[in-house]
């Protein structure tokens, strides 16, 4: 089939391929408030209340806050993200290099695989109450969501790094580079799709996590200590405000790691 000149096909795909995401997005979106509204008709239980009752929840924990607390919903929120981005930002630092170096290295590898596939499957949650309390309040919950985050990390940038072909390797040593070089400017790059890949699944881990730290770390405050807080007293609409509240923030942190794996990749030149 020939082209009409003067039309970009690729940037009419690109708005059709957006219009279909958003009408199956938002189909699916009714889809679900209907299943939860239609459960919570036919249960009939106060721990599950409607749709409407969630929202009604949530505009009054917005305007007004916390009333039992006098916390406002900002003071949960940020005290959430702080947590959060501190545990990230940590889990990054220490994942991303030493994948690196594991992918890199099969003697490395195999030396610290075994100890590696021992503690992955621990779930993190089941660290929070050892963090918190031989860590406190304050670093117990930061290292809950690094560990969460790290894993899923880690073994996307190893296996991203083992997936790079070998002649790259041997290729940019013989044109001189150095040790330091090769990583920067072979490896890293190599990995950034697996990388990227691994902080989307790292977010969503911990957004678990740091919900699960606070339910230990009152002190701390955070949505984790706000839906504790309203199921405690049988507020279940209240509750599930605080869950809404907690989807809508993983939402936006994933959105925001897929925005810039996106823009990284169109940099780098590669297609997403």
């Amino acid at each position: 089939m020939s082209r009409i000149p003067g039309i970009n096909y690729d940037e009419n795909n690109k708005y059709h391929r957006f219009a279909r995401t958003a009408v199956i997005s938002v189909i699916s979106f009714f889809i679900f408030i209907f299943i939860w509204w239609a459960v919570s008709i036919i249960v009939d239980t106060p721990a599950i209340p409607t749709p409407l009752e969630t929202l009604d929840a949530l505009i009054y924990v917005i305007k007004n806050g916390d009333t039992m607390t006098n916390i406002s919903l900002s003071q949960y929120i940020s005290s959430s993200l702080s947590t959060f981005v501190k545990g990230f930002i940590l889990a990054f630092a220490v994942s991303v290099p030493l994948g690196l170096m594991l992918g890199y290295s099969r003697t490395l590898r195999d030396f610290s695989n075994p100890v590696i596939e021992m503690l992955r499957p621990i779930a993190p949650i089941a660290w929070a109450p050892i963090f918190m309390l031989s860590l406190g309040y304050k670093i117990g919950p930061v290292m809950v969501v690094f560990v969460g985050i790290f894993f899923p990390l880690l073994t996307n940038v190893i296996f991203g790094v083992k997936k790079i072909d070998p002649n790259w390797i041997d290729a940019s040593k013989t044109l001189g580079a150095s040790q330091f070089q090769v990583f920067y400017k072979v490896m890293l790059p190599s990995a950034v799709p697996y990388m990227m890949n691994g902080i989307k699944i790292g977010l969503g881990v911990g957004w678990m996590c740091i919900v699960a730290a606070e339910l230990y770390a009152t002190p701390l405050g955070g949505i984790g200590f706000f839906l504790a807080s309203q199921a405690a007293v049988g507020y279940w609409p209240g509750a599930y405000a605080a869950l809404v509240i907690i989807a809508v923030l993983g939402i936006l942190t994933i959105g925001v790691a897929d925005y810039t794996h996106r823009y990284i990749s169109k940099k780098m030149g590669m297609d997403v």
